[in-house]
């Protein structure tokens, strides 16, 4: 069993910061991509930032572009998403995932493999 552990998320005023973690362990377990979805009632699930553990490449969202800022720990098999400058909209249940079948990217939550519980971020305006 592979199990995803995050923490970080709480009530932030735009503008300012707030930093996500995720840990993974467990079985044996092939890691091509961690990342970070979000969810808001009634919307699909979709990727904020993911990176690719191989080589470190990393991919965000247009909305997120240069405010937010995924970072790893190989060792670990820990990630971070560092959140500068939220604005309200980024409200939303933040979950951690592991791409574990393949190695191409994609950004259809039904790729990835493992899933965190969620944590819940709330930007006030």
């Amino acid at each position: 069993q592979v199990q995803l552990v995050e923490s970080g998320g709480g009530l932030v005023q735009a503008g300012g910061s707030l930093r996500l973690s995720c840990a993974a362990s467990g079985r044996t377990f092939s890691l091509y991509y961690m990342g970070w979805f979000r969810q808001t009632p009634g919307k699909e699930r979709e990727l904020v930032a993911t990176i690719k553990w191989n080589d470190g490449r990393t991919f965000y969202a247009d909305s997120v572009k240069g405010r937010f800022t995924i970072s790893r720990d190989n060792a670990k098999n820990t990630v971070w998403l560092q959140m500068n400058s939220p604005k309200p909209e980024d409200t939303a249940l933040y979950f951690c995932a592991i791409k574990a079948r393949s190695s191409y990217y994609s950004t259809n939550p039904g790729t990835y493999d493992y899933w965190g519980q969620g944590t819940q971020v709330t930007v006030s305006s």
